[in-house]
């Protein structure tokens, strides 16, 4: 499952799989077996949103500190 995760899931599909996880132990009436099958299933997919979004934060930061050096190949030059 954790190889599943970690390399197939985009972002949504992660995020709505986590949303389900928690709308399921929110509802009660699962075993106790169940519900730690869901936290860590919920632990694992919050890990891949948590990459996700630091790996978008990285690109962001990236284009800002490019932008605020000019950047090689800028509109400006030649």
């Amino acid at each position: 499952m954790t190889s599943r995760t970690d390399e197939a899931l985009g972002y949504e599909q992660a995020r709505d799989e986590l949303i389900e996880v928690v709308r399921r132990l929110e509802a009660g009436g699962t075993t106790l077996e169940e519900s730690l099958a869901l936290w860590e299933r919920g632990e694992e997919l919050a890990q891949v949103c948590r990459r996700w979004l630091e790996g978008a934060r990285a690109r962001l930061d990236a284009a800002l500190a490019e932008e605020e050096t000019g950047g090689a190949g800028s509109a400006d030059e030649g």
